[in-house]
């Protein structure tokens, strides 16, 4: 997985196959996606389903439903004998595109796939070839125990499913429903339970992660409910937030900064662009202003704050000055994890019919951008030569720090939070030494 936290735009795959009698699940997309194939995992074992490979869609750009179905293509001949179940949001958008590949055996929306019932064989061994009801008919999202994930010492949770937004280039909504959120008591449980299983990092994750609690008894915010869960969990070492909308942070989060160190003060942000026009034509909910105040408020809390961002390159309309405008915004802001994308058209959007940016543009603008990201992690982590940190070891010889930054040690047990040295920076991590 990447460096970066983010529940709409990551596009790589993670293949994870930890028992030998477990499906092989592919995963793509967000962190979310990553969460709901560690239930599909537990369904797919009760159920003794192991000769399948499970793919889990995503849709947020053509790149990514291209990947997706490049993979399904590569399980089936590697294969041939295996069950290939397809699912996520580019199934649950658009099943029959799936049900028609000759290599698919099965496709299951968002809500069935994480129902234990989805993966048990039918009558005298038959499934329905595809099961996806009206993701906008969802109502509740229920907290799905698990037992941790592979590595053991990071696990995604589930607080928050689909969205009640529409910006005008995003299909997301139509793949995860309407916003919901998960009860706090069963947040609270699950995370105790990973926490004493031994995992030491805990990621809130969700479609719209500060839409939380809007849709439960009392309107909870997200801040308030990180403070009883912490409060709650005091076990847990180290607590950290998926992708944030800037302008949507409520005041307790930003109290949490400053008082909370097991908070860690790393936000990514859902930014998109750093100009107003385009901010306005995307259907944002914040402007340029929005995001100075947001990184303001955090570095005020917390001084030692780093942010990431998702931002797009080359959205319909966008100008050089408007790209410019984006550019400056990332040096003012001082952000560090630039997670960039050149705009990709999904059918049915409004943006897709506003006048385009030609496509070799946007990817020479999203080239600048990933480069000035690239120079603002390079700067990041030579400021941090010198100090001191503490690490999560994640495997052998590696592990993070509290700002996310990669760190190369020389011992250390996976799922030990290290306190360490920083001595210098090589082959972009971090060199950590014993403090």
């Amino acid at each position: 997985m990447g460096p970066l936290y983010n529940p709409r735009m990551t596009t790589a795959v993670t293949k994870t196959t930890p028992h030998r009698e477990d499906a092989e699940i592919l995963t793509f997309g967000c962190r979310l996606n990553a969460y709901e194939s560690e239930v599909m995992r537990g369904h797919a074992r009760a159920a003794g389903l192991g000769d399948a490979v499970i793919v889990n869609t995503c849709a947020v750009t053509a790149e990514a439903e291209r990947q997706c179905r490049q993979a399904i293509r590569k399980a089936r001949r590697e294969r041939p004998e295996a069950r290939i179940i397809v699912t996520g949001c580019a199934a649950q958008i658009d099943p029959a595109a799936y049900a028609a590949m000759a290599e698919v055996d099965q496709v299951l929306g968002n809500e069935e796939k994480l129902r234990a019932e989805s993966f048990l064989p039918g009558p005298h061994g038959q499934e329905a070839r595809v099961r996806v009801d009206d993701i906008m008919a969802a109502r509740e999202t229920a907290a799905h125990l698990i037992q941790g994930f592979e590595a053991r010492t990071r696990a995604f949770i589930q607080v928050q499913q689909g969205c009640d937004h529409r910006c005008t280039f995003c299909v997301i909504p139509f793949g995860r429903g309407p916003s919901r959120s998960v009860p706090l008591g069963e947040i609270v449980a699950q995370v105790r339970a990973l926490a004493e299983a031994g995992v030491a990092e805990v990621v809130l994750t969700g479609v719209d992660v500060t839409d939380y609690g809007k849709d439960l008894p009392g309107r909870p915010s997200l801040g308030q409910a990180i403070r009883r869960l912490l409060a709650q969990v005091p076990e847990l070492p180290r607590l950290r937030l998926s992708s944030v909308d800037p302008v949507e942070l409520d005041d307790e989060v930003f109290r949490l900064l400053a008082e909370e160190p097991r908070l860690m003060p790393h936000l990514h942000l859902s930014l998109q662009s750093g100009d107003d026009l385009i901010l306005k034509r995307m259907k944002r909910r914040h402007l340029r202003a929005d995001v100075i105040e947001t990184c303001r408020r955090a570095r005020a809390a917390r001084p030692d704050a780093v942010f990431g961002a998702d931002i797009i390159a080359g959205f319909p309309t966008e100008t050089e000055a408007m790209f410019a405008n984006t550019l400056d915004l990332v040096a003012e802001c001082g952000l560090t994890y630039l997670h960039v994308f050149p705009y990709s058209e999904r059918p049915g959007t409004p943006a897709a019919r506003m006048p385009a940016v030609a496509k070799p543009l946007r990817k020479e603008r999203a080239a600048r951008l990933r480069a000035a990201g690239e120079r603002a992690v390079a700067g990041f982590l030579e400021s941090r030569v010198g100090g001191t940190a503490e690490v999560l070891v994640e495997k052998p010889g590696f592990g993070r720090t509290e700002h996310f930054a990669p760190v190369v040690l020389e011992a250390g047990m996976a799922g030990e939070v290290r306190r360490l040295r920083l001595t210098g920076v090589a082959d972009g991590k971090l060199i950590g030494a014993a403090a």
